[in-house]
């Protein structure tokens, strides 16, 4: 997500219409996951003025709607075809900044569906390239049903979205905003998969920033071997009402920092809201 009006006065300066939060988003951060689409298709007006606003190195990660991920996965594939099809033009203009297509599914969807998974895949890859999210229990058996699926993903050439809540679901619920993540975020085993050059990351963390930094140490050494191989990958950290996220991204990436020879990102930089409040001691 971009439009968090308690970023104001931190990542965002305290002024900033909500119309420009994208814009200056972009310019700390280099890729967003884009829930908006799972929710609602976006119309033409905002599909160009969010183009408009991008810098040509940012990525988008944007998600299949709902009305077609969740939908029943024995849906004939003509018509799944021609829906993802049509939403995927739908998004013309934000085609140079999509990185990835993520295609979240429901924990309902598990190995007896993979003849429907399949299909979105048939559709979706010769398009763009795609990232899946699972959360059926069987995927992560070790064993057959996970061993089929990554052989699946890995033919079409696609990234299975690894996602670690551990640090969410490592306190207690004292706040309605964690009872609410606690509520909505599946707590699945963690296994870290690379099948492409772009690996997927979601970490979901507590608002405390020093339990999340005990919980993502293992992934500054992966995210660290993967940046020193070559590969892009894309890493998003959440925490319950995302009023920390901004600065838990800070926070690993400044612990990021000494694993990757020559690493640099803005967001060590000061940012606008911190630079307008340094303006105002003055």
């Amino acid at each position: 997500m971009w439009a968090n009006p308690a970023w104001k006065g931190s990542l965002y300066s305290a002024d900033t219409p909500q119309a420009e939060f994208l814009k200056h988003y972009a310019s700390v951060f280099n890729t967003v996951e884009g829930n908006t689409s799972f929710y609602a298709d976006p119309d033409a007006a905002t599909v160009a003025r969010w183009a408009s606003l991008l810098p040509a190195d940012f990525r988008l990660q944007l998600k299949v709607p709902s009305r077609l991920s969740h939908a029943q996965t024995n849906t004939p594939m003509p018509d799944t075809a021609q829906a993802l099809t049509a939403w995927w033009q739908c998004l013309t203009p934000l085609h140079p900044y999509i990185g990835l297509v993520h295609l979240q599914l429901p924990k309902t969807t598990g190995p007896a569906q993979l003849n429907w998974l399949t299909q979105q895949l048939e559709v979706l890859c010769p398009l763009t390239k795609v990232c899946v999210e699972v959360r059926h229990p069987e995927f992560f058996d070790k064993a057959e049903h996970e061993i089929s699926l990554n052989r699946l993903l890995h033919e079409y050439q696609c990234e299975r979205v690894v996602l670690d809540s551990r640090a969410l679901f490592s306190v207690a619920a004292t706040t309605p905003a964690l009872l609410d993540a606690q509520q909505k975020k599946p707590r699945l085993p963690v296994h870290a998969i690379c099948l492409s050059d772009t690996p997927v990351v979601r970490f979901i963390g507590c608002d405390d920033l020093s339990t999340n930094q005990h919980y993502y140490q293992p992934w500054l050494n992966k995210i660290a071997a993967w940046l020193n191989a070559g590969k892009t990958p894309y890493l998003y950290l959440h925490t319950p009402d995302n009023r920390q996220a901004p600065h838990l991204a800070r926070q690993f990436a400044r612990d990021l920092q000494p694993l990757v020879p020559h690493f640099q990102h803005p967001v060590l930089l000061p940012w606008a809201g911190e630079q307008q409040s340094q303006l105002a001691l003055w």
